[in-house]
């Protein structure tokens, strides 16, 4: 093999083993902070057996937390509470699946790590209603209003619908993705919306149950937010997210939790819509 061909691997193998670049506040204290609501299965939730913290955002955060050599420790905060306790430091970031958004970014900047979006799903018993998703034009959808799942729908509902001379999907806003459900079993709504990464495991969980529609008709990428003037610390996340993707760690992360294809090829600061 040639010097030059070498190079690659030899980068590669550099950044899979070398440590990101600690800041000192960190270093001292031994542990970085994560805030973080466990309440969004299979990124963060408490399993049922042994009520031990779980999830794809956990594994993550003990990864990155690894690379900067310390401890993750993790705080459960409200996620209404989340913004404030990172810019008063009295967490050190949050990862709790946080969508990047453009409208969070005066207090915080986002270090993306997966990129997904919202998907259509119905019950099993109405699937054969929905074929396809210019079905779901006129009906009743349901969705968290605390998202950005309700102006995406109409969205694109304004795109498919009404060149198609059909009626506007009906957006009925929810307390949360499990009031959807609910209204959804109960015939309120006719379909509903989460995120694409949360649906294969609330299939698996209710074997039979819920039928997807179509594929993710947005993208979004979910981020862990930093003070927007801690720069030594997004600088060293990015690193460790970088090392993770790098050795291998992060791609067996997203696989275990079947959700290989929200992955990214390597950290991006601020690259939500």
């Amino acid at each position: 093999m040639k010097a030059s061909s070498c190079l690659p691997v030899l980068a590669l193998l550099l950044a899979a083993t070398a440590h990101a670049e600690t800041p000192a506040a960190i270093k001292a204290k031994g542990e970085i902070v994560f805030a973080n609501v466990p309440n969004y299965p299979p990124f963060e939730f408490k399993d049922p057996a042994t009520d031990k913290l779980t999830g794809v955002d956990i594994e993550i955060g003990e990864a990155i937390a690894a690379k900067l050599g310390v401890k993750a420790h993790w705080q459960e905060t409200g996620f209404a509470e989340m913004m404030a306790a990172v810019t008063t430091g009295r967490v050190d970031l949050i990862l709790s699946g946080m969508s990047d958004l453009a409208t969070r970014r005066d207090q915080v900047t986002f270090v993306d790590y997966v990129k997904s979006g919202p998907q259509f799903y119905t019950t099993v018993a109405q699937g054969d209603a929905f074929k396809d998703m210019l079905a779901l034009c006129g009906k009743n959808v349901g969705t968290s209003r605390r998202t950005s799942f309700p102006t995406e729908i109409a969205a694109w509902s304004d795109a498919n619908c009404t060149p198609a001379g059909k009626p506007a999907v009906v957006v009925v806003g929810t307390e949360g993705s499990a009031d959807a459900r609910t209204q959804l079993r109960q015939g309120r709504v006719d379909a509903a919306v989460q995120g694409n990464e949360t649906i294969p495991y609330m299939i698996a969980q209710e074997p039979g149950a819920y039928a997807p529609i179509g594929k993710a008709f947005a993208s979004q990428y979910t981020g862990i937010g930093i003070a927007k003037a801690d720069k030594p610390l997004q600088d060293a996340v990015v690193a460790a997210l970088d090392q993770i993707i790098a050795d291998g760690t992060y791609g067996k992360i997203l696989a275990k939790w079947q959700l290989s294809d929200i992955a990214i090829p390597k950290a991006t600061i601020n690259s939500g819509e």
